[in-house]
């Protein structure tokens, strides 16, 4: 675990003693490392125990997700839950689990919430159409703690704005160029010599915009190149980027999910594609490039802004995230990338990125000298 991280465990261990406790949630995008921090909350040692809850999983029905809660509880609880007559019956039945819930000797215990927002769903059943605000009130009212978690910032800052001062936001920084080097340290790919790792992690860092999901990625990649006779960040990059590769594949789920999560999906893939080609654009832009009105445009942008796939800076409208920006760029098309495609939409990707002179054909010069990260030069 980086300095970074356990640095950000310290913060949410000292809410969770605090007295009264107070409630941590986190914010960060896709492979910011959310779930990884609620794992490290999960092993401490501490009074009560932990139940960490997948929501994202297992918020199917109300009935199904409190049977789930209470079935793979590590506390011990009354019995199993009864049938319950209504989704009403059942969503109340699962407060008062994570209410009054105790470990041996009445003693509060911890219940670490991974992407409570997708509770959310139940809001489209009979009687059930306050269910955050509900969430919410129980948890602040509650002797025991809890820590939540979910990749929709703009959406938590929203439900959370009338809520408790108990509920503490916790952003999950990007990481910086030495923490990245302390990730590639304890890589299960092998560490990299130590001599190489200020450029190599200022390279990785800088393409995998901070995150660590990306950059433990592009650096095991690497490593793995490395072990097969030389490989750099760049060319790493354009390898996790073809069409089966893992960075390719996370960057899909992650952008089919959150247009799931919003309104208007075709247009919404409109005003993703536009951004791809350019950005920042203005509101007024966008609208003539997608043949509406500013009034719908607007609300479109709205919506990409609810689940975080763009941000407005100035009034003008970008990607949230550069990677998935390039991912469109490659994979939104009528037909697979190519290996050329890859190479120079990685290389532009790279220039705009990686700090000092432009990158030349890859990885250190025979002689040992310095590294100038790049790949293949296209005609």
């Amino acid at each position: 675990m980086t300095a970074a991280r356990a640095s950000l465990v310290r913060r949410i261990t000292a809410a969770l003693d605090a007295a009264p406790s107070r409630i941590p949630v986190l914010l960060g995008g896709c492979g910011t490392g959310r779930t990884f921090l609620l794992d490290q909350v999960r092993v401490r040692p501490g009074e009560g125990g932990h139940q960490y809850v997948d929501v994202e999983r297992t918020a199917t029905t109300p009935e199904r997700f409190l049977q789930a809660v209470v079935r793979h509880s590590p506390f011990p609880q009354p019995s199993e839950p009864a049938a319950v007559a209504s989704p009403r019956a059942a969503f109340e039945a699962t407060l008062r689990v994570l209410d009054t819930t105790r470990a041996a000797g009445d003693v509060p215990v911890t219940f670490l919430l991974d992407e409570f927002l997708e509770l959310r769903t139940f809001e489209s059943f009979p009687g059930l159409r306050n269910v955050l605000h509900e969430l919410l009130q129980t948890l602040a009212a509650s002797r025991n703690r809890f820590v939540l978690s979910t990749r929709y910032t703009a959406r938590a800052h929203r439900f959370l704005r009338d809520a408790s001062p108990r509920f503490e936001v916790i952003h999950v920084a990007p990481l910086t160029p030495a923490e990245v080097a302390d990730l590639l340290r304890s890589s299960p790919a092998g560490a990299p010599p130590e001599a190489d790792l200020p450029d190599l992690a200022r390279a990785i860092q800088a393409l995998a915009d901070g995150r660590p999901g990306y950059a433990q990625t592009i650096g095991d990649e690497v490593a793995a190149m490395q072990s097969r006779g030389g490989g750099d960040p760049v060319s790493a990059l354009a390898a996790l980027l073809a069409p089966e590769g893992q960075l390719a594949q996370r960057c899909c789920f992650c952008y089919e999910l959150r247009l799931h999560r919003a309104r208007g999906y075709g247009a919404l893939k409109a005003i993703l594609d536009i951004l791809a080609d350019e950005e920042p654009l203005t509101l007024t832009e966008i609208s003539q490039r997608l043949h509406r009105t500013p009034g719908s445009t607007k609300d479109y942008l709205s919506w990409l802004e609810d689940v975080d796939l763009v941000t407005s800076r100035q009034k003008r409208y970008s990607f949230a995230d550069p990677l998935m920006r390039l991912w469109v760029r490659l994979h939104c098309r009528p037909v697979p990338p190519t290996e050329d495609d890859l190479a120079r939409e990685v290389q532009q990707y790279a220039l705009e990125r990686l700090p000092g002179p432009e990158p030349v054909l890859a990885a250190a010069a025979a002689d040992g000298g310095a590294k100038d990260w790049g790949i293949i030069e296209i005609d």
